[in-house]
């Protein structure tokens, strides 16, 4: 199935996730904030902005561009393995993580005082894309999906939701890569047209959201269980801070709430790597890495993967059979992936389901 190319762009449709509260004031209800913006300013975010007592969101048609990566690059080693996703995003996010590896694009707009200044960080930063220009995008590089990526997902919901639509119309997946903190009413927007999600647990500290990212935890919780519930494909990163996040009694709590869920759910551990406001801490070792796994099998997880580190064996990036610990998908990286031992979602050795999203 194709679209039309390069068709123009439309006009930016009316915003949604929004309610009046008089006076020209607003509350937004794309992500837990549930931000009451005044007449002239943004919420939280910085780029849901109050015009007149309308929700604008001057983002909406507009990316930093579109990049073709591999769907483990999400990461997501469930769905899919071995093909290619779409991905975009705009500028903007709910939160503040002192620690973002693309703080320009979701930190930007806050540091912006004059909305003229906002106007022309947009016109600067990002280029006009329609939804059905983003899906042919996708259909033309071979992509069977296209990952909501980049920023954080929620601040663009609308834009997501109609991109979305055209995208399942073109038998297309679509993947949101987010921080977990959208609003129901986000939530109840895009479930029938979500295929997976990868949420980052960034700690199970309340105190580490508010000082380190500047959010919230309690919403994280709930949307893991509720994109769980709801039947979409679920896996979960958290970034592995020395000194932060990384305490043994923390982890058996990340992981004891993943297993509590389904112990089918894919953890990803990630290696910190010193960048934007926390450029003082050293990088994860893989012995740390390595101790956050084994905690994760011991919690009762099947399926506890490492990232951005490559100096371990292929194991630890691979996928093996719960049951009979038969290799399934063999992955390098996420640069070389082998589907070896799965079939039909399957183990081909002892027939066990393996859950996810497979061809």
């Amino acid at each position: 199935m194709t679209l039309n190319k390069f068709v123009k762009c439309n006009k930016v449709k009316k915003i949604k996730l929004f309610k009046k509260l008089g006076d020209d004031l607003v509350q937004c209800q794309a992500c837990s904030w549930y931000c009451r913006i005044a007449s002239g300013k943004t919420g939280i975010c910085g780029v849901r902005e109050n015009k007149g007592g309308e929700l604008n969101l001057p983002v909406d048609g507009k990316t930093t561009g579109l990049s073709v990566d591999p769907i483990e690059k999400k990461p997501l080693y469930h769905f899919l393995p071995g093909s290619k996703a779409l991905s975009f995003g705009t500028l903007g996010c709910n939160f503040g993580c002192l620690f973002c590896l693309n703080a320009w694009a979701s930190q930007s707009p806050k540091k912006v005082k004059k909305k003229e200044q906002l106007k022309t960080l947009i016109d600067q930063c990002l280029i006009k894309l329609t939804p059905k220009q983003i899906v042919q995008a996708a259909l033309d590089s071979g992509c069977q999906s296209i990952a909501y990526t980049y920023n954080e997902p929620a601040v663009f919901a609308e834009f997501a939701y109609e991109t979305m639509k055209l995208a399942k119309k073109a038998n297309l997946k679509n993947i949101w890569v987010s921080n977990g903190f959208e609003s129901k009413e986000t939530f109840n927007l895009i479930k029938s047209y979500l295929d997976g999600i990868n949420i980052d647990l960034k700690s199970f500290n309340p105190e580490f959201y508010k000082k380190i990212c500047k959010g919230k935890l309690k919403p994280v919780l709930e949307n893991i269980k509720r994109f769980f519930k709801a039947g979409i494909w679920v896996e979960i990163t958290t970034l592995v801070i020395p000194g932060e996040n990384d305490s043994k009694k923390e982890l058996k709590q990340i992981a004891g709430f993943i297993k509590d869920i389904s112990s089918d759910i894919p953890w990803h551990l990630s290696a910190f790597t010193p960048d934007y406001l926390m450029k003082n801490k050293p990088r994860t070792n893989k012995e740390k890495l390595l101790e956050a796994r084994e905690i994760g099998k011991k919690a009762g997880l099947n399926y506890v993967y490492l990232g951005n580190i490559w100096d371990l064996d292929n194991k630890y990036f691979s996928t093996y059979c719960p049951k009979c610990d038969f290799l399934l998908i063999e992955r390098s990286a996420y640069r070389t992936v082998k589907i070896m031992g799965l079939k039909k979602g399957k183990c081909r050795n002892c027939g066990i389901k393996i859950l996810g999203i497979w061809r």
